[in-house]
């Protein structure tokens, strides 16, 4: 741990995938294209998993788990869904092994064994879930069904990367039956909503909501809501997608209710879901060339406390200290770690503690404990300050306040910088290869100029913001008229 990480001018993509190993958060496994999540970076999927679990219950959500098979009839169903995920699907056609009779030791494929329907490794629920809904649904009386899953899927990938990027990733996925379509939009846009609030005072990384254009939705919706952030080296990431599907797998499905007038109908549906992908953008939003930098919302611990000694009977002293002043912020809820191992030194484990991102570490040696005061370092901007024993919790409590609060604003002011407007196709080009981020440009409307674009420069439309305003101007490629501005940039 102690080897110096790249930094993120000489080599951004490096120092992203040196610090995540460093760090303990995952490795690659013996599994081309597939992770494993360390316990520390576990940790902070699980403070994830926790706050975004409580918010959808509050939102009336309950939790439920469907099978990892899809069978591919059922998966086929919606055509859009299935051509949209069919390059990416895992597919099991076999249930058997046997010995190898021409390699002994050795195992083969039964082919004898050979399934007479093929199953899809979920890359997405909707299939599955939907065919099921068909048995919970006949009357209005039987919805709306608000209901998640925490689950893995797969989605075959060649190019793999950390978090970002992997053949078999962890997620949860929404999936809504509503009455009539106004509730079904409201619950689309009622997610994205949880979602960003989420990011934002949890992750304290600002986001950017809006709607994706046609071809950037997810296949088989209506419309797809999202929320954008950006990272520290100008390239977008989506954090969040919230699908409004329409009635498109209750017909796929045959998923009718009778309404309040008797009459037959079709389901309205959503879905949404975040993944693992949000461990990347955490990384990558705050961390610096000296380790992870972590919001103390989600930090698996907020404060280490490391005793600084000689003996013994020093060692002893501090410890009675250090449990005083745990219990006391464990009653503000506050999570802290006693480091207590003898096998390092105190310097190495500040090293250990600063590239893992713990936001608040505390000092006590024999002088702290005759000054009746410990030592304060943030992670954030390396300061340090003598505090008072008896003020220490009062002190702890603000500065993860203050931490939490001053990332969030150094990111805002990040992405605020980033953010600028182009009137044509050369100013647009300039800012993409010299300072990067979102591009607010007027867009014609149209697949091709869309492609187009995507083609030249490899920007794509990150969303057509919510809260853009109504503004006529001429397209930055095309020069046809345009009735508002998209952010426009490179992602991940």
């Amino acid at each position: 741990m102690s080897k110096k990480l790249t930094s993120r001018a000489e080599d951004y993509s490096k120092w992203y995938n040196e610090l995540v190993v460093k760090a303990d958060l995952a490795e690659n496994s013996a599994v081309r294209g597939c992770m494993v999540i360390k316990p520390y970076g576990y940790a902070i999927w699980e403070k994830m998993q926790a706050e975004l679990d409580r918010m959808f219950k509050e939102t009336g959500h309950q939790n439920a788990y469907f099978p990892l098979f899809v069978p591919k009839s059922l998966f086929e169903a919606e055509e859009k869904n299935a051509e949209g995920f069919a390059k990416e699907c895992a597919v099991v056609t076999h249930y058997r092994l046997q010995n190898d009779p021409d390699k002994p030791g050795k195992l083969r494929v039964d082919p004898e064994a050979r399934l007479e329907e093929e199953l899809v490794v979920r890359p997405t629920s909707e299939a599955i879930i939907w065919n099921t809904y068909r048995n919970w649904i006949q009357s209005y009386r039987d919805l709306p069904i608000l209901v998640n899953q925490w689950a893995n899927v797969v989605r075959w990938e060649m190019r793999t990367r950390l978090f970002l990027r992997t053949a078999e990733f962890l997620w949860q996925e929404g999936h809504t039956a509503h009455a009539t379509k106004a509730e079904a939009i409201e619950e689309t846009k009622q997610m994205n909503n949880v979602y960003a609030t989420f990011v934002e005072n949890f992750m304290a990384i600002p986001v950017v909501q809006g709607v994706k254009t046609e071809s950037e939705r997810f296949a088989g919706a209506e419309d797809t809501y999202c929320i954008e952030a950006l990272m520290q080296d100008g390239k977008a990431l989506q954090a969040g997608t919230s699908h409004f599907l329409g009635q498109n797998f209750a017909k796929a499905f045959d998923v009718k209710f009778a309404n309040k007038e008797g009459k037959q109908d079709y389901v309205w549906a959503t879905s949404w879901g975040v993944s693992t992908r949000l461990m990347g953008a955490l990384i990558m939003t705050h961390s610096d060339d000296s380790g992870l930098v972590l919001p103390p919302n989600l930090a698996p611990y907020q404060v280490v406390i490391v005793p600084i000694y000689r003996n013994e009977e020093q060692f002893e002293a501090i410890s009675k200290v250090a449990d005083g002043i745990i219990d006391d912020l464990r009653e503000r809820n506050i999570s802290v770690k006693f480091d207590k191992r003898d096998t390092l030194r105190p310097g190495a484990k500040f090293a250990q503690h600063e590239l893992q991102g713990v936001p608040l570490r505390i000092a006590i040696g024999p002088k702290d404990l005759e000054d009746g005061t410990v030592e304060v370092a943030r992670r954030d901007t390396f300061s340090k300050e003598t505090v008072i024993i008896d003020r220490i919790n009062v002190v702890v409590e603000d500065l993860l306040e203050d931490i939490q609060e001053s990332l969030f604003k150094k990111a805002l002011d990040y992405r605020d910088s980033h953010i600028t407007e182009v009137e044509n196709f050369d100013e647009f080009k300039n800012v993409l290869e010299n300072k990067g981020g979102f591009i607010s440009a007027h867009w014609d409307g149209t697949n091709e100029t869309e492609e187009k674009i995507k083609e030249l420069t490899k920007a794509t439309i990150r969303c057509i913001p919510l809260e853009m305003k109504e503004e006529t101007g001429v397209c930055v490629y095309s020069g046809n008229p345009s009735k508002g501005r998209v952010l426009f940039a490179k992602a991940y």
